[in-house]
């Protein structure tokens, strides 16, 4: 197969979920000397993206999302080392977690796959993070964005004081703070202080994207 045939079935076989031929494609592309950013930027990435937006159309549901994510998520496995030696630049850091109470975490996975297929460097602090471990996480890591999703009602003021125990900590304007989940809204997202909601896994790598872009802008990076 020439170059741009794996590319093109890169394409095809992840927007389709088809794992085992997805990581068979990335080899086969490592093996002709194809650089592992190419396939990341030029056929793994828009055919997520391409994902994201049918998901958007109606076209696409949850189950098709996961496991067209779940196929790139082993490609990456295989080709992030090799870009972390090419210096490949990320899109940046994203700090995630579940809040403390909630042990709800697929719409967690689901986001984090396809932030890191939109070329985004991913910590996920799991589940049932307590406001202690998120600033823990962010001195640490220094993420551009903190993201935390709540399943449950109950859990949801968890927001809030995550967005305290930051500004405690003098590290509320370092950060960007997204947050989701099945009973958020963006009236809710607004009112404990957020900087940016989304309602699915799609919206929440368009979105994330938006708000790095707008406050780069506005440091002049």
């Amino acid at each position: 197969m020439t170059d741009e045939e794996i590319l093109r079935a890169l394409y095809d076989e992840t927007l389709v979920g088809n794992g085992p031929r997805v990581l068979e494609l990335t080899e086969q592309g490592l093996d002709a000397g194809m650089a592992p950013e190419t396939m990341l930027f030029e056929a793994l990435i828009p055919s997520l993206e391409e994902v994201g937006a049918r998901f958007e159309r109606g076209d696409f549901f949850v189950p098709e999302m996961l496991i067209a994510g779940r196929a790139m998520a082993g490609a990456l496995d295989r080709l992030r080392p090799l870009l972390a030696e090419t210096g490949a630049q990320t899109v940046g850091t994203f700090l995630m977690s579940t809040v403390k109470g909630d042990v709800h975490d697929i719409g967690k996975n689901l986001v984090n796959i396809m932030l890191e297929g939109a070329g985004f460097h991913v910590i996920d602090l799991g589940v049932q993070v307590s406001p202690e471990k998120v600033v823990a996480g962010v001195l640490e890591h220094k993420p551009d964005i903190v993201g935390f999703s709540a399943f449950l009602t109950t859990t949801m003021p968890m927001f809030k004081a995550n967005i305290n125990a930051l500004q405690k900590a003098g590290l509320r304007d370092q950060v960007i703070v997204m947050v989701g989940g099945a009973p958020v809204t963006q009236e809710y997202a607004d009112a404990v202080g957020a900087d940016g909601y989304a309602a699915d896994a799609s919206t929440a790598v368009r979105r994330a994207k938006e708000l790095i872009a707008t406050k780069r802008a506005a440091v002049g990076v």
